[in-house]
């Protein structure tokens, strides 16, 4: 089979399309044949050699997070059968710890995700393996692991219901678009910025309310406090825009953090921080369960991911060159 490989972590230049022997499926496991796999800044922080879970020592490396396909082989004391449609939740969890019994299973201590998906077959975990109606395109399903779970899961946390002002800065990648749609669907109130016209224009016809073109921090904060004080913010940018957040809030207000696209460090102000009882609570992916619902949302028409572009496998590099430049507004899928 073939499958696009990290040869090199040095961007996108570092990714080839390589040979590898067909998988097989071992007790518990099955193997898929990938017909969508998605992207994420998680994958390219990985080619460009920025992230402490893979390293030299074991290129070339087959990254892809967000399998969706179909049943070729079931082993051994499986659920599913060949021919089955599915999508993958990417979570590895060791089930045994305090966390994955008490729950939720992101929590596990040794928590970990999924590698593999951008090739032509994939061995997973079939207990991880998400059913997938006829209605539901598999590059729809393919944006739904990472990018709309941890999405959807940051507004659990942050309790955000009908009625809310919810601030999402950089509105227009993958878990920026998902959070706008998503608050949307719950009849919320968003608040999206990007330093892009054309782009806002986008988000405005996926319901979000108010729109900033700027990534200055100190317009940012005048602009949102002219439309009102957020309940909610929803950030992946984390760097600078962590403080721009807490001065978005309201008194009791709850940002959630889930990357680091805009950098690794944050200050803050603290006494505005705990005079206001505000939060700021980390999060990263979602549950199983969580995933199963976001399917239902698609297959009932509630929600329509957005797919910013398609490639073949053999222009995987292509497709995150496109994330790398930032021109991507919503979720790149490679299908192989």
């Amino acid at each position: 089979m073939r499958a696009a490989a990290f040869t090199e972590l040095v961007g996108p230049d570092g990714v080839e399309v390589i040979e590898r022997d067909d998988p097989s499926a071992g007790e518990g496991e099955a193997v898929v044949d990938v017909r969508a796999c998605s992207i994420n800044h998680h994958d390219l922080w990985i080619l460009e050699g920025d992230s402490a879970m893979v390293g030299e020592d074991v290129l070339p490396f087959v990254s892809g997070l967000d399998v969706a396909g179909v049943v070729s082989e079931a082993g051994s004391g499986t659920d599913v059968e060949e021919g089955d449609r599915v999508v993958l939740c990417p979570n590895e969890t060791c089930g045994t710890c305090r966390y994955c019994r008490e729950g939720p299973e992101n929590l596990c201590e040794q928590f970990s995700l999924y590698h593999g998906g951008l090739a032509e077959r994939a061995t997973v975990e079939a207990s991880r393996l998400v059913p997938l109606p006829e209605s539901v395109s598999f590059a729809e399903a393919s944006a739904l692991p990472t990018a709309y779970l941890t999405a959807w899961h940051m507004m659990r946390k942050a309790d955000v219901g009908a009625g809310d002002l919810v601030f999402v800065p950089g509105a227009t990648g993958g878990v920026g678009v998902a959070c706008v749609q998503l608050v949307d669907l719950v009849g919320a109130e968003s608040i999206g910025t990007s330093t892009s016209a054309e782009k806002l224009d986008r988000l405005a016809g996926l319901g979000c309310d108010h729109r900033i073109e700027t990534a200055d921090p100190e317009a940012m904060v005048e602009a949102v406090g002219e439309i009102g004080e957020a309940d909610a913010t929803l950030n992946h940018l984390a760097g600078e825009y962590v403080e721009v957040g807490l001065k978005a809030m309201r008194r009791g207000g709850t940002q959630v953090v889930c990357g680091r696209t805009a950098g690794r460090e944050s200050e803050f102000g603290v006494a505005p921080f705990f005079l206001g009882h505000q939060e700021i609570l980390g999060s990263t992916m979602g549950t199983q369960p969580e995933l199963e619902t976001l399917v239902s949302l698609v297959a009932d028409g509630d929600l329509d991911p957005v797919v910013g572009g398609t490639y073949p496998l053999d222009a995987t590099d292509e497709a995150f060159r496109t994330m790398a430049d930032r021109s991507v507004f919503g979720k790149l899928v490679v299908e192989p």
